[in-house]
Protein backbone atom coordinates (compact mmCIF):
# COMPACT_ATOMS: atom_id res chain seq x y z
CA UNK A 1 0.00 0.00 0.00
CA UNK A 2 0.61 3.70 -0.68
CA UNK A 3 1.53 5.83 2.65
CA UNK A 4 0.40 5.36 5.80
CA UNK A 5 1.98 8.12 8.09
CA UNK A 6 -0.19 7.51 11.22
CA UNK A 7 -0.67 3.89 11.17
CA UNK A 8 3.05 4.22 10.63
CA UNK A 9 3.56 6.26 13.64
CA UNK A 10 1.29 4.32 15.68
CA UNK A 11 2.94 0.72 15.01
CA UNK A 12 6.44 2.26 15.63
CA UNK A 13 5.53 3.95 19.02
CA UNK A 14 3.99 0.20 20.06
CA UNK A 15 6.92 -1.05 18.90
CA UNK A 16 9.26 1.00 21.47
CA UNK A 17 7.10 -0.42 24.15
CA UNK A 18 6.92 2.78 26.08
CA UNK A 19 5.98 2.99 29.68
CA UNK A 20 1.61 4.22 29.55
CA UNK A 21 1.63 6.10 31.97
CA UNK A 22 -1.39 7.55 30.47
CA UNK A 23 -4.80 7.15 28.91
CA UNK A 24 -6.59 4.66 27.59
CA UNK A 25 -6.70 2.37 30.83
CA UNK A 26 -5.74 -0.62 29.40
CA UNK A 27 -2.40 0.71 28.90
CA UNK A 28 -1.80 -1.27 24.87
CA UNK A 29 -1.90 -4.82 26.94
CA UNK A 30 -5.00 -7.57 26.66
CA UNK A 31 -8.34 -6.26 26.59
CA UNK A 32 -11.24 -8.88 28.05
CA UNK A 33 -12.27 -10.36 24.33
CA UNK A 34 -9.27 -11.57 22.47
CA UNK A 35 -10.74 -9.98 19.16
CA UNK A 36 -9.64 -6.47 20.68
CA UNK A 37 -6.10 -7.10 22.05
CA UNK A 38 -4.38 -6.42 18.92
CA UNK A 39 -6.07 -2.92 18.38
CA UNK A 40 -5.15 -2.04 22.47
CA UNK A 41 -1.12 -1.94 20.78
CA UNK A 42 -2.00 1.02 18.81
CA UNK A 43 -4.70 3.02 20.83
CA UNK A 44 -2.97 6.05 22.22
CA UNK A 45 -3.68 9.52 23.20
CA UNK A 46 -2.40 13.04 22.41
CA UNK A 47 1.51 12.31 22.52
CA UNK A 48 4.47 13.38 20.85
CA UNK A 49 4.71 10.69 18.42
CA UNK A 50 1.08 9.97 18.03
CA UNK A 51 0.20 13.80 17.25
CA UNK A 52 -2.80 15.64 18.40
CA UNK A 53 -6.16 15.91 16.02
CA UNK A 54 -6.92 19.44 17.28
CA UNK A 55 -3.70 20.85 16.86
CA UNK A 56 -3.08 20.27 13.48
CA UNK A 57 0.47 18.70 13.58
CA UNK A 58 1.95 15.58 13.54
CA UNK A 59 0.94 12.44 11.68
CA UNK A 60 -2.10 13.12 12.15
CA UNK A 61 -2.56 16.09 9.69
CA UNK A 62 -0.15 14.02 7.26
CA UNK A 63 -2.69 11.43 7.02
CA UNK A 64 -5.70 14.10 6.75
CA UNK A 65 -3.74 15.90 4.02
CA UNK A 66 -3.41 12.78 1.82
CA UNK A 67 -7.28 12.50 1.84
CA UNK A 68 -7.54 15.66 0.80
CA UNK A 69 -5.58 14.80 -2.27
CA UNK A 70 -7.30 11.79 -2.75
CA UNK A 71 -10.30 13.22 -2.84
CA UNK A 72 -9.52 16.62 -4.60
CA UNK A 73 -10.14 18.65 -1.90
CA UNK A 74 -8.35 21.86 -0.54
CA UNK A 75 -8.90 20.09 3.42
CA UNK A 76 -9.64 17.36 5.30
CA UNK A 77 -10.08 16.75 8.75
CA UNK A 78 -10.52 13.44 10.52
CA UNK A 79 -14.17 12.66 12.48
CA UNK A 80 -14.46 10.12 15.48
CA UNK A 81 -18.15 11.31 15.44
CA UNK A 82 -19.51 10.07 12.20
CA UNK A 83 -20.97 12.42 9.65
CA UNK A 84 -23.62 13.81 12.73
CA UNK A 85 -20.11 15.62 13.94
CA UNK A 86 -19.56 16.55 10.54
CA UNK A 87 -22.77 17.92 9.93
CA UNK A 88 -22.96 20.10 13.19
CA UNK A 89 -19.44 21.28 12.26
CA UNK A 90 -20.18 22.37 9.08
CA UNK A 91 -22.87 23.80 9.81
CA UNK A 92 -21.30 25.82 12.75
CA UNK A 93 -18.56 27.05 10.11
CA UNK A 94 -21.10 28.04 7.29
CA UNK A 95 -23.88 29.93 9.49
CA UNK A 96 -24.11 32.40 12.30
CA UNK A 97 -26.99 32.16 14.89
CA UNK A 98 -29.90 33.50 13.59
CA UNK A 99 -29.15 32.99 10.26
CA UNK A 100 -31.38 31.57 7.35
CA UNK A 101 -30.66 28.54 6.16
CA UNK A 102 -31.88 26.69 2.71
CA UNK A 103 -31.97 22.79 3.51
CA UNK A 104 -32.59 19.98 1.27
CA UNK A 105 -36.01 18.46 3.02
CA UNK A 106 -34.13 15.31 2.79
CA UNK A 107 -31.71 16.06 4.87
CA UNK A 108 -30.20 13.94 8.21
CA UNK A 109 -31.35 14.59 11.71
CA UNK A 110 -28.08 15.93 12.68
CA UNK A 111 -28.94 18.90 9.89
CA UNK A 112 -32.48 19.16 11.58
CA UNK A 113 -30.86 19.14 15.10
CA UNK A 114 -28.24 22.40 13.61
CA UNK A 115 -31.44 24.11 13.12
CA UNK A 116 -32.20 23.90 17.24
CA UNK A 117 -28.56 24.23 18.07
CA UNK A 118 -27.32 27.51 15.98
CA UNK A 119 -31.35 28.88 15.89
CA UNK A 120 -31.16 29.21 12.55
CA UNK A 121 -33.79 29.50 10.13
CA UNK A 122 -34.65 27.01 7.78
CA UNK A 123 -36.35 27.77 4.43
CA UNK A 124 -37.12 23.79 3.24
CA UNK A 125 -36.00 23.01 -0.45
CA UNK A 126 -38.31 20.37 -1.68
CA UNK A 127 -36.87 17.68 -4.26
CA UNK A 128 -39.37 16.64 -7.15
CA UNK A 129 -40.95 13.24 -6.81
CA UNK A 130 -40.42 10.58 -9.40
CA UNK A 131 -44.04 8.72 -8.92
CA UNK A 132 -42.56 6.02 -11.08
CA UNK A 133 -39.64 5.14 -8.64
CA UNK A 134 -41.12 6.38 -5.28
CA UNK A 135 -38.65 8.12 -4.43
CA UNK A 136 -36.84 11.82 -4.56
CA UNK A 137 -35.21 13.12 -7.82
CA UNK A 138 -32.18 15.52 -7.91
CA UNK A 139 -32.48 18.61 -6.35
CA UNK A 140 -33.23 21.30 -8.66
CA UNK A 141 -30.60 24.43 -9.50
CA UNK A 142 -33.22 25.98 -10.96
CA UNK A 143 -35.06 25.70 -7.64
CA UNK A 144 -32.44 26.85 -5.54
CA UNK A 145 -32.17 29.64 -7.93
CA UNK A 146 -35.63 30.43 -7.17
CA UNK A 147 -35.39 30.65 -3.93
CA UNK A 148 -32.30 32.64 -3.52
CA UNK A 149 -33.94 35.38 -5.62
CA UNK A 150 -36.77 34.78 -3.47
CA UNK A 151 -35.02 35.20 0.31
CA UNK A 152 -31.86 37.39 -0.67
CA UNK A 153 -31.30 36.30 3.36
CA UNK A 154 -29.68 32.89 2.56
CA UNK A 155 -26.19 32.60 2.53
CA UNK A 156 -25.84 29.36 2.88
CA UNK A 157 -27.37 26.19 1.21
CA UNK A 158 -27.38 22.38 2.44
CA UNK A 159 -28.18 19.38 0.35
CA UNK A 160 -27.76 15.77 0.75
CA UNK A 161 -25.78 14.42 -3.01
CA UNK A 162 -26.08 11.17 -2.56
CA UNK A 163 -29.25 10.45 -0.93
CA UNK A 164 -30.21 6.98 1.35
CA UNK A 165 -31.63 5.52 -2.20
CA UNK A 166 -28.42 6.82 -4.22
CA UNK A 167 -29.46 10.00 -6.01
CA UNK A 168 -27.09 12.26 -7.15
CA UNK A 169 -27.62 16.36 -8.11
CA UNK A 170 -25.21 18.36 -9.78
CA UNK A 171 -23.20 19.63 -7.27
CA UNK A 172 -20.75 21.92 -9.79
CA UNK A 173 -23.99 23.56 -10.97
CA UNK A 174 -25.50 23.92 -7.61
CA UNK A 175 -22.19 25.56 -6.37
CA UNK A 176 -22.49 28.12 -9.55
CA UNK A 177 -25.56 28.89 -8.45
CA UNK A 178 -25.04 29.39 -4.98
CA UNK A 179 -21.57 31.29 -5.33
CA UNK A 180 -23.71 33.38 -7.67
CA UNK A 181 -25.26 34.62 -4.92
CA UNK A 182 -22.76 34.98 -2.66
CA UNK A 183 -23.65 31.72 -0.81
CA UNK A 184 -21.89 28.82 0.14
CA UNK A 185 -22.77 25.17 -0.30
CA UNK A 186 -22.51 22.49 2.41
CA UNK A 187 -23.31 18.74 1.10
CA UNK A 188 -23.95 15.82 3.24
CA UNK A 189 -22.36 13.28 1.50
CA UNK A 190 -22.18 10.81 4.11
CA UNK A 191 -22.86 7.45 1.80
CA UNK A 192 -20.30 9.05 -1.27
CA UNK A 193 -16.91 8.85 0.46
CA UNK A 194 -16.21 6.01 -2.58
CA UNK A 195 -17.36 8.20 -5.23
CA UNK A 196 -14.26 9.84 -6.14
CA UNK A 197 -12.47 6.65 -6.27
CA UNK A 198 -14.92 6.18 -9.57
CA UNK A 199 -14.06 9.56 -11.36
CA UNK A 200 -16.92 11.40 -9.38
CA UNK A 201 -14.80 14.41 -8.71
CA UNK A 202 -17.89 16.71 -8.07
CA UNK A 203 -17.32 16.98 -4.27
CA UNK A 204 -14.94 18.85 -4.94
CA UNK A 205 -16.93 22.08 -5.62
CA UNK A 206 -18.83 21.69 -2.36
CA UNK A 207 -17.65 25.05 0.19
CA UNK A 208 -17.81 22.31 2.65
CA UNK A 209 -18.43 18.49 2.80
CA UNK A 210 -19.05 15.50 4.98
CA UNK A 211 -18.47 11.64 4.29
CA UNK A 212 -18.91 8.62 6.21
CA UNK A 213 -15.72 6.85 5.34
CA UNK A 214 -16.97 3.73 7.50
CA UNK A 215 -20.24 3.55 5.18
CA UNK A 216 -18.77 2.64 1.80
CA UNK A 217 -14.77 2.37 2.73
CA UNK A 218 -12.90 -0.63 4.44
CA UNK A 219 -12.74 1.96 8.33
CA UNK A 220 -14.09 1.38 11.29
CA UNK A 221 -17.85 2.45 11.98
CA UNK A 222 -17.97 6.43 13.10
CA UNK A 223 -14.59 7.29 10.98
CA UNK A 224 -15.40 10.24 9.05
CA UNK A 225 -14.01 13.26 7.01
CA UNK A 226 -14.88 16.88 7.32
CA UNK A 227 -13.33 18.14 3.87
CA UNK A 228 -13.17 21.99 2.47
CA UNK A 229 -13.68 22.16 -1.23
CA UNK A 230 -11.23 23.96 -3.22
CA UNK A 231 -13.31 27.29 -3.61
CA UNK A 232 -10.93 29.94 -5.51
CA UNK A 233 -7.68 30.78 -5.18
CA UNK A 234 -6.75 34.56 -3.36
CA UNK A 235 -6.11 35.61 -7.11
CA UNK A 236 -9.39 34.83 -8.54
CA UNK A 237 -11.28 36.30 -5.62
CA UNK A 238 -9.47 39.56 -6.33
CA UNK A 239 -9.89 39.67 -9.75
CA UNK A 240 -13.65 39.51 -9.27
CA UNK A 241 -15.82 42.21 -9.82
CA UNK A 242 -17.54 44.25 -7.24
CA UNK A 243 -19.98 42.85 -5.26
CA UNK A 244 -20.39 39.60 -7.09
CA UNK A 245 -19.91 35.95 -5.04
CA UNK A 246 -17.49 33.55 -4.91
CA UNK A 247 -16.29 30.27 -3.61
CA UNK A 248 -15.63 30.00 0.20
CA UNK A 249 -11.87 28.71 1.52
CA UNK A 250 -12.27 27.02 5.24
CA UNK A 251 -8.47 26.63 6.65
CA UNK A 252 -7.58 23.22 8.24
CA UNK A 253 -7.31 25.78 11.70
CA UNK A 254 -11.60 26.76 11.03
CA UNK A 255 -12.10 23.04 10.71
CA UNK A 256 -10.39 22.08 13.71
CA UNK A 257 -12.31 25.33 16.19
CA UNK A 258 -15.51 23.62 14.49
CA UNK A 259 -15.52 19.58 15.32
CA UNK A 260 -13.92 20.51 18.65
CA UNK A 261 -17.35 21.50 19.64
CA UNK A 262 -19.04 18.71 18.98
CA UNK A 263 -16.04 15.88 19.17
CA UNK A 264 -14.20 14.23 21.80
CA UNK A 265 -11.14 15.60 23.17
CA UNK A 266 -9.91 11.81 23.67
CA UNK A 267 -10.45 10.99 19.65
CA UNK A 268 -10.07 7.59 19.01
CA UNK A 269 -6.69 6.82 17.10
CA UNK A 270 -8.08 3.24 16.04
CA UNK A 271 -10.79 4.74 13.85
CA UNK A 272 -8.34 7.56 12.76
CA UNK A 273 -5.66 4.91 11.86
CA UNK A 274 -8.81 2.88 9.85
CA UNK A 275 -9.03 5.85 8.24
CA UNK A 276 -5.21 6.23 7.22
CA UNK A 277 -5.40 2.91 5.73
CA UNK A 278 -8.93 3.10 4.09
CA UNK A 279 -6.99 5.78 2.03
CA UNK A 280 -4.50 4.18 0.94
CA UNK A 281 -5.51 0.71 0.17
CA UNK A 282 -8.59 2.48 -2.09
CA UNK A 283 -5.81 4.07 -3.60
CA UNK A 284 -3.78 1.30 -4.28
CA UNK A 285 -6.60 -1.86 -4.78
CA UNK A 286 -9.96 -0.70 -4.03
CA UNK A 287 -10.36 1.41 -7.17
CA UNK A 288 -10.54 -1.08 -9.27
CA UNK A 289 -12.37 -3.72 -6.75
CA UNK A 290 -14.82 -0.52 -6.98
CA UNK A 291 -15.42 -0.52 -10.55
CA UNK A 292 -15.79 -4.43 -10.47
CA UNK A 293 -18.29 -3.71 -7.94
CA UNK A 294 -20.18 -1.07 -10.33
CA UNK A 295 -20.34 -3.24 -13.04
CA UNK A 296 -21.62 -6.06 -11.33
CA UNK A 297 -24.28 -3.36 -9.78
CA UNK A 298 -25.24 -2.11 -13.52
CA UNK A 299 -25.97 -6.16 -14.58
CA UNK A 300 -28.06 -6.94 -11.81
CA UNK A 301 -30.38 -3.83 -12.18
CA UNK A 302 -30.53 -5.25 -15.57
CA UNK A 303 -31.96 -8.04 -14.60
CA UNK A 304 -34.13 -7.45 -11.70
CA UNK A 305 -36.26 -4.27 -11.06
CA UNK A 306 -34.15 -1.60 -9.46
CA UNK A 307 -33.73 1.85 -9.80
CA UNK A 308 -31.31 2.48 -12.84
CA UNK A 309 -29.98 5.91 -14.73
CA UNK A 310 -33.49 6.30 -16.23
CA UNK A 311 -34.89 7.14 -13.23
CA UNK A 312 -32.32 9.39 -12.10
CA UNK A 313 -28.66 10.05 -11.40
CA UNK A 314 -27.29 7.05 -9.08
CA UNK A 315 -24.66 6.32 -7.47
CA UNK A 316 -23.38 3.02 -9.22
CA UNK A 317 -22.56 1.21 -6.18
CA UNK A 318 -26.08 1.65 -4.69
CA UNK A 319 -28.73 -1.00 -5.28
CA UNK A 320 -32.14 -0.39 -4.69
CA UNK A 321 -34.36 -3.05 -5.43
CA UNK A 322 -38.16 -2.33 -6.40
CA UNK A 323 -40.64 -4.29 -4.86
CA UNK A 324 -44.13 -4.75 -3.93
CA UNK A 325 -43.87 -5.23 -0.49
CA UNK A 326 -40.23 -4.42 0.20
CA UNK A 327 -40.66 -5.13 3.92
CA UNK A 328 -41.82 -8.94 2.98
CA UNK A 329 -38.86 -8.99 0.53
CA UNK A 330 -36.43 -8.21 3.48
CA UNK A 331 -37.80 -10.67 5.81
CA UNK A 332 -37.47 -13.62 2.80
CA UNK A 333 -33.76 -12.26 1.86
CA UNK A 334 -32.75 -12.28 5.64
CA UNK A 335 -34.02 -15.89 5.79
CA UNK A 336 -31.34 -16.74 3.26
CA UNK A 337 -28.36 -14.62 5.48
CA UNK A 338 -28.77 -11.95 3.60
CA UNK A 339 -29.12 -8.44 5.33
CA UNK A 340 -29.52 -5.86 3.83
CA UNK A 341 -29.37 -1.55 4.79
CA UNK A 342 -33.08 -1.16 4.89
CA UNK A 343 -35.89 -1.73 3.22
CA UNK A 344 -39.47 0.50 2.87
CA UNK A 345 -43.28 -0.40 1.72
CA UNK A 346 -41.58 -0.28 -1.80
CA UNK A 347 -38.35 -0.65 -1.74
CA UNK A 348 -35.06 -2.38 -0.13
CA UNK A 349 -31.95 -1.04 -0.18
CA UNK A 350 -28.50 -2.80 -0.35
CA UNK A 351 -25.05 -1.14 0.12
CA UNK A 352 -22.58 -2.56 -1.81
CA UNK A 353 -18.69 -1.58 -1.60
CA UNK A 354 -15.06 -2.81 -2.77
CA UNK A 355 -15.30 -5.13 0.00
CA UNK A 356 -17.99 -7.16 -2.04
CA UNK A 357 -16.56 -10.32 -3.47
CA UNK A 358 -17.27 -12.05 -6.26
CA UNK A 359 -18.45 -15.20 -4.04
CA UNK A 360 -20.54 -12.03 -2.13
CA UNK A 361 -22.30 -10.62 -5.61
CA UNK A 362 -22.91 -14.23 -6.51
CA UNK A 363 -24.72 -15.11 -3.13
CA UNK A 364 -27.08 -11.93 -3.40
CA UNK A 365 -28.29 -12.66 -7.58
CA UNK A 366 -28.72 -16.45 -6.52
CA UNK A 367 -30.74 -15.70 -3.51
CA UNK A 368 -32.54 -12.43 -5.38
CA UNK A 369 -33.37 -15.25 -7.94
CA UNK A 370 -34.79 -17.66 -5.80
CA UNK A 371 -36.70 -15.12 -3.65
CA UNK A 372 -37.99 -13.01 -6.72
CA UNK A 373 -37.74 -15.33 -10.30
CA UNK A 374 -39.28 -18.02 -9.53
CA UNK A 375 -43.32 -16.79 -9.76
CA UNK A 376 -43.00 -13.70 -11.85
CA UNK A 377 -41.50 -12.30 -14.87
CA UNK A 378 -39.54 -9.20 -14.95
CA UNK A 379 -42.40 -7.39 -16.75
CA UNK A 380 -44.36 -8.89 -13.99
CA UNK A 381 -42.46 -7.76 -11.21
CA UNK A 382 -42.02 -4.33 -12.38
CA UNK A 383 -46.20 -3.58 -12.92
CA UNK A 384 -46.08 -5.01 -9.25
CA UNK A 385 -43.80 -2.57 -7.99
CA UNK A 386 -45.36 0.49 -9.94
CA UNK A 387 -48.31 -0.54 -8.52
CA UNK A 388 -47.08 -0.30 -4.93
CA UNK A 389 -45.47 2.81 -5.51
CA UNK A 390 -44.53 4.96 -2.76
CA UNK A 391 -47.02 7.87 -2.75
CA UNK A 392 -45.97 11.33 -2.37
CA UNK A 393 -44.62 13.13 0.35
CA UNK A 394 -47.86 15.27 1.57
CA UNK A 395 -47.08 18.94 1.49
CA UNK A 396 -45.11 20.56 4.09
CA UNK A 397 -46.90 21.26 7.41
CA UNK A 398 -47.29 24.82 8.78
CA UNK A 399 -44.48 25.78 11.15
CA UNK A 400 -45.49 27.05 14.21
CA UNK A 401 -42.47 27.52 15.97
CA UNK A 402 -38.73 28.02 15.33
CA UNK A 403 -36.59 24.53 15.85
CA UNK A 404 -34.93 25.46 18.53
CA UNK A 405 -38.29 26.92 20.26
CA UNK A 406 -39.80 23.93 19.76
CA UNK A 407 -36.62 21.88 20.86
CA UNK A 408 -36.55 23.50 23.71
CA UNK A 409 -39.81 24.03 25.27
CA UNK A 410 -41.44 22.07 28.18
CA UNK A 411 -43.05 19.06 26.30
CA UNK A 412 -45.00 15.85 26.55
CA UNK A 413 -45.62 12.66 25.15
CA UNK A 414 -48.36 11.24 23.52
CA UNK A 415 -49.37 8.70 20.45
CA UNK A 416 -48.98 9.73 17.24
CA UNK A 417 -52.43 9.11 16.35
CA UNK A 418 -53.56 11.29 18.93
CA UNK A 419 -51.41 14.23 17.92
CA UNK A 420 -53.52 15.71 15.57
CA UNK A 421 -53.15 19.92 16.04
CA UNK A 422 -50.20 19.89 18.61
CA UNK A 423 -46.57 21.16 17.24
CA UNK A 424 -44.25 18.31 16.89
CA UNK A 425 -40.98 18.67 19.59
CA UNK A 426 -39.07 16.22 17.79
CA UNK A 427 -38.97 15.11 13.89
CA UNK A 428 -41.67 12.08 13.23
CA UNK A 429 -39.41 10.33 10.08
CA UNK A 430 -40.19 7.33 9.51
CA UNK A 431 -36.35 5.77 9.67
CA UNK A 432 -34.77 4.35 7.68
CA UNK A 433 -34.50 7.42 5.96
CA UNK A 434 -35.22 9.42 8.11
CA UNK A 435 -36.78 12.13 6.17
CA UNK A 436 -39.05 14.25 8.05
CA UNK A 437 -42.45 13.87 7.59
CA UNK A 438 -43.03 16.49 10.52
CA UNK A 439 -40.03 18.67 11.57
CA UNK A 440 -39.75 20.47 14.85
CA UNK A 441 -41.77 23.49 15.15
CA UNK A 442 -44.58 22.41 12.45
CA UNK A 443 -47.97 21.19 13.29
CA UNK A 444 -49.04 17.97 13.20
CA UNK A 445 -52.21 17.68 10.51
CA UNK A 446 -54.30 15.04 9.30
CA UNK A 447 -52.89 15.00 5.90
CA UNK A 448 -49.76 14.81 7.65
CA UNK A 449 -51.31 11.24 9.60
CA UNK A 450 -52.74 10.22 6.82
CA UNK A 451 -49.62 9.87 4.77
CA UNK A 452 -47.81 8.31 7.47
CA UNK A 453 -50.97 5.43 8.06
CA UNK A 454 -50.52 5.09 4.12
CA UNK A 455 -47.00 3.82 3.94
CA UNK A 456 -47.38 1.77 7.14
CA UNK A 457 -45.35 3.75 10.10
CA UNK A 458 -46.34 3.21 13.97
CA UNK A 459 -49.43 4.93 14.58
CA UNK A 460 -48.77 3.99 18.37
CA UNK A 461 -45.57 5.48 18.30
CA UNK A 462 -44.92 7.52 21.12
CA UNK A 463 -43.80 10.99 20.03
CA UNK A 464 -42.94 14.40 21.93
CA UNK A 465 -44.88 17.67 21.40
CA UNK A 466 -45.32 21.15 22.93
CA UNK A 467 -46.79 21.15 25.76
CA UNK A 468 -49.72 23.32 25.71
CA UNK A 469 -49.70 26.72 26.01
CA UNK A 470 -51.05 26.87 29.71
CA UNK A 471 -47.77 24.81 30.84
CA UNK A 472 -45.45 26.73 28.47
CA UNK A 473 -44.30 29.05 31.87
CA UNK A 474 -43.55 25.64 33.41
CA UNK A 475 -39.86 24.89 33.94
CA UNK A 476 -39.16 21.04 34.18
CA UNK A 477 -36.40 20.79 32.18
CA UNK A 478 -32.52 21.88 31.95
CA UNK A 479 -33.44 24.52 29.02
CA UNK A 480 -35.08 28.00 29.51
CA UNK A 481 -36.70 29.73 26.76
CA UNK A 482 -34.58 32.70 26.03
CA UNK A 483 -34.82 35.93 23.38
CA UNK A 484 -36.94 35.13 20.38
CA UNK A 485 -37.73 31.50 21.39
CA UNK A 486 -38.98 32.66 24.49
CA UNK A 487 -41.28 35.49 22.41
CA UNK A 488 -42.11 32.76 20.58
CA UNK A 489 -43.52 30.20 23.00
CA UNK A 490 -45.48 33.35 24.75
CA UNK A 491 -47.41 33.86 21.82
CA UNK A 492 -48.12 30.13 21.63
CA UNK A 493 -49.32 30.47 25.45
CA UNK A 494 -51.51 33.17 23.93
CA UNK A 495 -53.02 31.64 21.16
CA UNK A 496 -53.37 28.47 23.19
CA UNK A 497 -55.14 29.93 25.96
CA UNK A 498 -57.66 31.73 23.22
CA UNK A 499 -57.71 27.83 22.20
CA UNK A 500 -59.09 26.72 25.74
CA UNK A 501 -55.73 24.46 26.11
CA UNK A 502 -55.41 23.59 30.20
Amino acid sequence: MGPTPLYDALKKFAGEDPLRMHMPGHKGKAMPAPEFSPLAAIDFTELGPTGDLFSGDGPIREAEALWAQALGMSGCLFLTGGSTQGMLSALTLACRPGDTLLLDRGSHRSAYNALALLDLTPVYLNRPWLEGAGVTGPVSPHTVEELLKTHPEIKTVCITSPTYYGVLSDIPTLAAVVHAHGGTLVVDAAHGAHLPFLGNDDLSAADLAVVSAHKTLPALGQAALLLAGRGETAAELCSRPTGAGGGHRFSHAALRRAASLFGSSSPSYVLMASLDLARAWMEEEGRAACEKTALAVAALRGRFPFLTALDAPLDPCRLVLRSADGFALQSALEEQGVYVEMADRGHVVCILTAADSGADLARLEDALAQTLGSHLTPEAQARACAAAALPPPPPLPEAALSPRAARFAPSQRVPLRRAEGRTAACQIAPYPPGVPVIAPGEHVGKKHLAYLREIGYNMEEVIEVVRPAACVAETDGPFQASGRAAEELSAQKDAGSKEGFS
